[in-house]
Parts: C-alpha cells; structure tokens; sequence
C-alpha cells in the first residue's frame, strides 16, 4: 500500500475552502495562496450541493471529527500534540494488526509456491498427453491448463485460508480512514466543521508549535509538505529494496507511486497546517510499520509463518542495500 497504504497513496484533497460568498470570517486576502488551476478546480468541486460538499457532511467523516474532539478534550494537549497523538494511537490499534494480518497472508501465499509450482508441472504433463490423445488444438490445451490451474490454486487458498485478497483488507480500512479525518481536520480548519467548528477553528489557529504555530494556515516554509514528500519516498524505497527482480508492471507501480509522492510535495504546500501535520504523523507510522514488521522477533509474537525470503539481519541487509544504491559509485 503500499506503502503503505504506509505508502502515501493518491492523496488529493481540495484546498482551503470558501464559503459561496466571500471568505472565512477573520481570513484576509494576504493569508490565502494563490491557488492554481487544478487547486481552484477543487475548490470549485467543493461548491455547495458538489460532491466533496456531500462528503465532508458524511456521517464517517462527522464520527472522525467526534474522535478528533474526543482526544483533544481527553488528552487537554494542544491541538498539534493531540493530532500527533490520535495518529498514533489510531495507527496502532488499527492499521498495525491489519497490517500484520496481511504479512501473516503473504507469507502463508509465498509459502505455498514451491507446491504451486509442482502443481503447474505436473498438470501441464497430464494436458500434453490429453491435448494428444484427443486432437486438442494448442489454444484447447492452454484453455484447459488455465481453467484447471485456477481451480487447484484456489482449493490452495481454501485449504490453507489464505486467499491474496485478504492480504488486502489493509488499502480498504487504511486509505477510507486517511481520507475521513483528512476532511475532518480540513472542516476544523475552515470553520466548517458540524460541531463546534468555530471554536476549533480558533484553537486550532493557535494551537500549532515551532514554525507552523497557526494550524489553519499553510505552511510557508515548506518544511512539513517537503518532510511529508521525503517520508512517503523513503517508503517507496524501502519497498522497492525488499522486492528483487521486479517484472515489469512492479516497476512501473513503483514508479508511479514515486512520482505521487513527489507531486503531494505541492498539494501539502497548499492546504492547511494541521493536514499536512496529520500526513506527516501518518507517514512516520507508516514508515515504523514498515521496519518493525521486519524484524524476526516481531513476526514471531505475530505468528507470521516464516519463509525462505526471510532474514536474521533485516536492518544490515536494508541499510546495505541502500547504501549500495543511492552511496556506491560505481
């Protein structure tokens, strides 16, 4: 997910929105971005009866506001610390397990290839010698391999309950969970929100730290946006170091998630603070995610079934193997 889901995937939401006349109460034209083209086409979709408008009045994204406040009230933390804090907490006691879930799946998957590929063997004998006794043209024969080597690959998946599919239950929570408390700290930041917005709005404008000390307001310096960029590339990475000899279509993705990275660099620069803090504490999770579900101890407390593609050494052989990409020269 990809990263992560830890990745970054495709996080595009609109930019610092206004009301269908006129600006925020208390925001100046001097405080506002000039937005560019696909930033005010966003804004634009965020029109009244639009479908972000719908959205942002949605009951998930009304439950992650709630479980926003809820923190911030429990905790009494300033508002960048309880946003940090919520991430964690949130990271861990729901995406973590998923994603061990999904290692543990994978792992029973990859175990299961040597015997796939016995399986493939030998049913591929067994249609050459009924492709020849009974006249199968080559396109039959490849019809029936196909349609047999499915059916015993899924009794595989079946009796070992391990279907790849569910490696992939991480992307539905993870991603739709992004997506929700994104928009909610968006409303806090424009006073949209559906409870309490005022209020927050003007807690969260005081309640950043260091550089970024208003949470409504962009970041000028571009620190977190460019730390969210360089956060979700190390991700990549880091991923793309674990898969050795990549096909083609795995290449392509990697790259592809490379160049959405690069381009959140941008988007992050032209949304509210408290977003772009929020992405930042998610990636940094993310990335811990990634690192500790390689480590042998952890996998072990897991359950994960252990495989050939294993190490004893995860952390030398990822930073040697970094270090042989970006550091050799030659």
């Amino acid at each position: 997910m990809l990263c992560c889901a830890g990745a970054g995937w495709l996080r595009t939401l609109p930019t610092l929105r206004l009301r269908a006349r006129g600006l925020q109460p208390g925001w100046s034209n001097s405080r506002l971005p000039a937005l560019p083209v696909w930033a005010a086409a966003s804004v634009s979709a965020a029109a009244p009866g639009g479908w972000y408008e719908a959205l942002a009045a949605s009951g998930p994204v009304r439950a992650a506001e709630e479980v926003l406040l809820g923190s911030q009230a429990a905790t009494g933390l300033p508002w960048w610390g309880s946003i940090l804090l919520s991430t964690v907490a949130l990271r861990g006691a729901v995406t973590l397990p998923l994603a061990a879930y999904q290692h543990y799946i994978l792992a029973k998957v990859e175990n299961l290839q040597p015997e796939i590929k016995d399986i493939a063997k030998r049913l591929n004998q067994e249609v050459a010698v009924c492709a020849h006794r009974f006249g199968w043209s080559k396109r039959v024969a490849r019809l029936m391999y196909l349609k047999n080597m499915r059916r015993l690959v899924s009794e595989l998946y079946v009796r070992d309950n391990c279907h790849p599919f569910k490696a992939s239950v991480l992307v539905w929570v993870q991603l739709p969970m992004w997506v929700f408390i994104s928009i909610a700290l968006r409303n806090f930041s424009t006073g949209a929100a559906h409870s309490a917005g005022a209020s927050v709005q003007e807690q969260l404008a005081a309640g950043g730290a260091l550089w970024f000390p208003d949470l409504t307001a962009v970041d000028s310096t571009w620190i977190l946006p460019v730390s969210v960029g360089v956060v979700n590339l190390l991700i990549v990475e880091i991923f793309a170091l674990q898969k050795l000899g990549m096909s083609r279509f795995q290449m392509y993705v990697t790259h592809f998630v490379r160049a959405v990275s690069v381009l959140m660099i941008p988007i992050a620069a032209t949304v509210p603070s408290s977003l772009v803090l929020y992405w930042l504490c998610s990636s940094l999770m993310g990335l811990s995610q990634n690192l500790l579900l390689r480590s042998p101890g952890f996998r072990q407390l897991c359950r994960i079934p252990p495989t050939k593609s294993d190490s004893e050494t995860p952390y030398k052989d990822l930073s040697t193997a970094f270090c042989a990409k970006f550091l050799s020269r030659k």
